[in-house]
């Protein structure tokens, strides 16, 4: 006579094999299931965790981005592999794991430069700054577009290629723009710091009992350096003498490109460093200016506030 255990375990395997049974009507699932290329009898006893994999694969194929993904963990597909017992041949089971899609390996590939670029008092949008988003109905965009092709086409080389500066009007996308660049220059493992200078300035001046000399040090050294906005700060004898003329002084004699937008132009920026709360001194504000010219090519971009 069989034992109530035997009757149970008969009752289980036969409510398995009617559930898998119901599944496999789905001609989807069958196909799916077919690629695991395993018995039945092993099959049936994960139809549940199967049908979810079956699903997130499902939903992989119609996924556009992984903002939209529908999976349980976004951007990973819950994935069954067969597992054989190799004291065992006769004895396989089914494990689940959670496996990165192709989206998710892109943009995993796609953000590993981000390592290479630091950013200081600037937006963190600015790391996903490409070429492929700018504005293309702007014909102001072609000399500067011209300018960022010979400098990756020629940085490699002993003699490094000049940084620019990059004076227009408000909201034109100066920044974007040179963020787009140092983005791909990044990609190919050369690092850059981003400074959005006016609140650089403060931050710097707040650090004296702390790490001033390291972040100096660090701003001086990178192979690339954004100076945001220059011409933006309240000047002072201390920022343009203590900080920015050292800065400029180091990187023209290392052969450092350096890069800075502005609203203003270099004549506009010259009588502006000439004045602070010292007084006027025209002979700094030049040393400052011509350092700044030996550093780059000057380029305008007068464009519509794409801002607004």
């Amino acid at each position: 006579m069989p034992t109530i255990k035997k009757v149970l375990d008969n009752i289980d395997e036969t409510a398995l094999e009617q559930s898998y049974q119901e599944a496999c009507i789905d001609k989807d699932f069958k196909k799916y299931i077919n690629k695991l290329k395993t018995e039945d009898e092993i099959l049936m006893k994960h139809t549940s965790n199967l049908k979810d994999a079956w699903q997130e694969e499902a939903n992989c194929k119609t996924c556009t981005n992984l903002e939209s993904c529908k999976n349980k963990i976004v951007g990973y597909i819950y994935t069954p592999v067969i597992q054989e017992n190799h004291l065992h041949q006769q004895h396989k089971t089914i494990i689940f794991s959670y496996i990165a899609c192709k989206k998710k390996i892109q943009e995993e590939k796609l953000t590993a430069y981000t390592k290479n670029i630091e950013l200081l008092e600037m937006p963190k949008e600015l790391t996903k700054a490409s070429f492929k988003n700018i504005y293309k109905d702007d014909k102001a965009r072609i000399p500067i577009l011209r300018y960022f092709k010979d400098f990756m086409k020629t940085y490699d080389q002993e003699e490094k290629p000049k940084g620019l500066y990059l004076t227009g009007s408000f909201g034109s996308g100066k920044t974007y723009l040179i963020a787009a660049l140092l983005n791909e220059m990044a990609k190919k493992g050369v690092n850059s710091i981003l400074i959005y200078y006016p609140e650089f300035l403060r931050s710097l001046k707040a650090s004296f009992q702390t790490d001033y000399s390291e972040k100096f040090n660090l701003i001086r050294k990178t192979p690339l350096l954004l100076l945001d906005d220059i011409g933006a700060e309240n000047c002072s004898s201390w920022s343009r003498d203590e900080v920015l003329e050292p800065i400029l002084q180091y990187r023209m004699e290392n052969r450092l490109p350096t890069f800075f937008t502005s609203n203003l132009t270099l004549e506009q920026l010259e009588k502006f460093f000439s004045i602070t709360t010292s007084g006027v001194d025209k002979v700094k504000a030049r040393r400052i200016i011509e350092r700044m010219k030996q550093l780059t090519i000057q380029l305008e971009l007068v464009s519509k506030n794409r801002r607004e």
